[in-house]
């Protein structure tokens, strides 16, 4: 598979502050990319270089293996851009919107166009004003436009940061569906966000890239195994972390009814050890099950490497 989107070694510095330090990774054609990181990371910033709105100080970017330059870059021709706050003429339609940037930016077809666009968003095509429309329609519109002229990649920066549950379902369920006609890089804090459609994730802290890879594999090197024990009586759960403790340590955590184990190596071993020391003890848990990593466990780990 192709990388439409390579990033070499970035650097780039407002003043005296630093902001991004040797960044470098690339993005599969076809795939989601879920682009995490405190506010303030840098993950804007990188975003308004490949979109060439900002100069970078060293390095270089390709997008679809064409040089990206400050200012009027043609990568932006096969680029979609979705910013944290899209901003449209309140008064208008969204077909009328719609045509007004098919007409700026010379699309032909733009009718049939606009009717394809708003039915992949889910957007009613009829006399409703934009100013009417809720934060999550405003995204769908927002969506609509950056595809407009068939991109190889569309941006989204921080787009489900303002939505409420179900906007934001609404809004992953779209750029789900995107998957493999067009490469998305979002950004996001919101990490069950990443977790739920990403194929690949970068994790930028304090300007840095420090890690990039496939879910799979970032599970695997920083995920910690973990068993969640439940009971019926807080006392009881204390009473198990007291059991556990002499055997894993400080590995042992307790949360009202439940106690969480990490542990090293093979699940069954370790369930099994735990089991052994339950029955010794005449305690008779409620619940024991394997608890997969989280990107979040894997996120503090990262920065915190």
């Amino acid at each position: 598979m192709t990388d439409i989107l390579t990033l070499h070694h970035v650097q780039k510095r407002f003043g005296s502050q630093q902001v991004l330090q040797d960044v470098d990774f690339s993005i599969p054609t076809g795939s989601i990319f879920g682009f995490v990181g405190e506010n303030g990371a840098g993950k804007t910033t990188t975003m308004r270089l490949i979109l060439g709105l900002e100069k970078i100080d060293n390095g270089q970017i390709e997008v679809g293996d064409v040089p990206v330059t400050f200012g009027a870059t043609k990568t932006n021709r096969i680029t979609g851009y979705l910013p944290d706050v899209p901003a449209f003429y309140s008064y208008m339609t969204p077909r009328e919107y719609l045509n007004l940037c098919a007409e700026i930016t010379g699309i032909p077809n733009r009718a049939a166009k606009i009717t394809e666009m708003l039915q992949l968003v889910g957007l009613p095509d009829n006399k409703h004003r934009i100013r009417g429309f809720s934060r999550g329609m405003k995204q769908r519109l927002g969506i609509a436009q950056a595809l407009l002229n068939d991109p190889q990649l569309l941006i989204c920066d921080e787009p489900t940061s303002a939505l409420d549950p179900a906007g934001r379902n609404e809004f992953l369920e779209l750029l789900a569906s995107l998957r493999g006609k067009v490469t998305v890089l979002f950004s996001t804090h919101i990490l069950s966000d990443v977790e739920r459609i990403s194929d690949r994730v970068g994790i930028l802290h304090d300007g840095r890239l420090q890690a990039c890879d496939t879910l799979t594999n970032l599970h695997q090197q920083y995920g910690q195994s973990q068993i969640a024990i439940s009971f019926a009586a807080p006392a009881a759960a204390q009473q198990c972390a007291t059991v556990l403790r002499p055997t894993f340590g400080d590995q042992v955590t307790v949360t009202e009814t439940t106690v969480t184990l990490t542990y090293q190596g093979d699940y069954t071993a370790a369930a099994q050890q735990v089991l052994r020391a339950l029955v010794q003890a005449d305690l008779t848990p409620t619940a024991l099950h394997k608890v997969d990593p989280t990107l979040e466990q894997i996120f503090l780990a990262v920065i915190k490497k």
